[in-house]
């Protein structure tokens, strides 16, 4: 169990073993030369931080978002796996590509969104992800990050987030609360928030 706020991995850290997360939230990130800190992705219960898969050295570090259970299996074993079955390597590469897409779709929100529609896309992306993990009654959804979690992940201040999140509240959008996110108006969220 890795506690919350703990450093996980450190960038260009060297390691023989690939993350897969049990159980609590993480997240990657890229902290630059000036302190300012670029969270990449939040890590949720069953993801691969698939990074690890190939490389032994990552260039991003990983953070205990809450506490964590992460469990870690050797990456020859499991490279002698995947050659050996079809299927894994077909399991692996749809990580991969599931990790890319996301990636591009992040890019395409944090370059041609504006505040609102950004933290919109952001709450979709984990809505989703949660859903289908779990069950989800009356668009609540448990969702533990602070406002300077949400402004590193998507490139405003804090007090920025904090206005926007006030406005979805005004506007009975979606309230983040005392680490749960109630959705009232999905539609308008993905109106703000969908890149298609």
């Amino acid at each position: 169990m890795v506690p919350a706020g703990r450093q996980l991995l450190t960038a260009n850290q060297t390691s023989p073993d690939i993350y897969v997360f049990c159980a609590g939230w993480g997240f990657r990130f890229l902290q630059m030369p000036n302190g300012r800190r670029q969270i990449l992705g939040f890590l949720l219960p069953g993801d691969v931080l698939v990074g690890s898969l190939l490389h032994e050295r990552l260039h991003f570090s990983v953070k205990a978002l809450t506490a964590i259970q992460v469990s870690t299996m050797k990456r020859t074993e499991v490279q002698a796996r995947i050659a050996m079955n079809v299927h894994i390597l077909w399991a692996a590469a749809e990580c991969c590509a599931n990790e890319v897409r996301t990636a591009d779709e992040t890019i395409a929100a944090l370059g041609q969104f504006s505040a609102e529609e950004r933290i919109a896309h952001l709450f979709l992306q984990l809505m989703k992800r949660i859903a289908s993990r779990n069950v989800i009654r009356d668009e609540r959804y448990r969702v533990p990050l602070r406002q300077q979690h949400i402004a590193d992940a998507v490139g405003l201040t804090p007090v920025h987030v904090s206005r926007v999140l006030s406005t979805f509240r005004e506007r009975r959008l979606a309230d983040l609360s005392n680490g749960v996110l109630e959705v009232f108006d999905l539609r308008e969220l993905q109106r703000l928030g969908a890149l298609s």
